[in-house]
């Protein structure tokens, strides 16, 4: 009896640590901001050796009165990987902090920084359709984002300068890592091609770093008007104002980075068969090389998983897309007329999926 209620009991408290993870997990999110905010990682950085605490305290701009709260912030980010702790050798009673793999990524002066992701993704406009989800369930909006704001994302964007703004810096730091494993590890993928459209490229990250690693390749950055409004091409590279679901610009290959995980199945369809379109109306046949997630490929670890569900319901409150398996991917390309596709999963969460007439 006794070892019966004993294990009902470790159920009863494992189950409420689960809900507790879930509930403050939003946590995480508002101290990565704050450290950012505060500077936390580039005076680590700027340090150049492990940052004593006393040092970080009298480095930050912060209230004399907040400085006890501070190793309170730091103890979070030890646990969570952010950063590292070890003993100052002059002093071994107090912890030094230095930088991770991760918090390389929140320096304001890395090419590669996730900050302006950060900055879009915790921007209230894109926060507050999170707080409406049940609402959503309840009503026939076809996105929480709507049933907040009246409009869809798109809509809004073209018509707020300071967001449209931040959603393409935002784009252009994701690309930044895209770009630099797919230019070190798929050049292969860019061989033979003469021309190259990249739909939705934004301010053209990623179809710059392929227009330099090729100079023979012409290269388009095709994306909506307000998007590519005073962007300026050079070389190989142009730019190209247009609306994907109307017509694409032929070319060799379209490049889809991020897209179709915006839109809905039929949207998405609609968007293919221009694709399709723009490759064979040459008279030669091209391909599609889409970089988006594709779920649970290969089976990877569960912080890979965690984070493409994530990214799955900012699709779901944010757009009508969402994020597909293998299932859900062949699904698309076969009933858009095409006849095959390969998978190489050399991107983390992502997968390049190269598709073929």
């Amino acid at each position: 009896m006794e070892t019966r209620d004993r294990s009902q009991a470790s159920i009863l408290l494992g189950a409420q640590i689960c809900t507790w993870n879930l509930i403050f997990s939003f946590i995480n999110s508002v101290s990565v901001k704050c450290a950012v905010d505060l500077g936390i990682p580039d005076i680590i950085h700027n340090h150049g050796r492990p940052m004593p605490l006393s040092e970080l305290i009298i480095s930050l701009p912060i209230h004399a009165s907040k400085a006890t709260f501070v190793p309170r912030l730091m103890r979070l980010f030890v646990h969570n990987g952010l950063f590292s702790q070890q003993q100052v050798p002059e002093n071994s009673s107090e912890e030094a902090y230095a930088l991770t793999s991760a918090s390389k990524l929140l320096l304001s002066d890395n090419t590669l920084s996730v900050t302006p992701l950060m900055h879009v993704v915790l921007n209230p406009v894109l926060m507050k359709p999170f707080f409406s989800l049940s609402s959503w369930f309840q009503n026939d909006d076809p996105t929480p984002f709507n049933t907040v704001h009246g409009k869809d994302l798109w809509e809004y964007a073209g018509q707020d300068p300071e967001l449209n703004q931040m959603f393409n810096y935002a784009m252009a730091s994701d690309a930044q890592i895209v770009t630099s494993v797919v230019i070190e590890r798929c050049t292969g993928m860019f061989a033979g091609l003469e021309s190259l459209v990249d739909v939705g490229g934004g301010t053209g990250t990623l179809a710059k770093a392929i227009a330099k690693t090729f100079p023979l390749l012409k290269c388009t950055v095709f994306d909506l008007p307000h998007v590519v409004a005073g962007l300026q091409g050079s070389g190989n590279l142009k730019y190209v104002a247009g609306d994907m679901f109307k017509e694409i610009p032929p070319a060799n290959a379209i490049l889809l980075k991020g897209i179709l995980h915006d839109w809905n199945d039929g949207d998405c369809v609609k968007i293919l068969k221009k694709c399709k379109e723009a490759i064979t109306s040459n008279g030669n046949e091209g391909k599609v090389i889409v970089i988006d997630i594709m779920i649970e490929h290969d089976k990877k670890d569960d912080k890979t998983i965690e984070a493409q569900l994530f990214s799955d319901m900012i699709m779901m409150a944010l757009v009508t897309g969402r994020e597909r398996n293998e299932k859900e991917w062949a699904n698309l390309i076969i009933t858009s007329g095409f006849s095959d596709y390969k998978v190489t999963p050399v991107l983390g969460i992502r997968s390049i999926i190269e598709v073929y007439p």
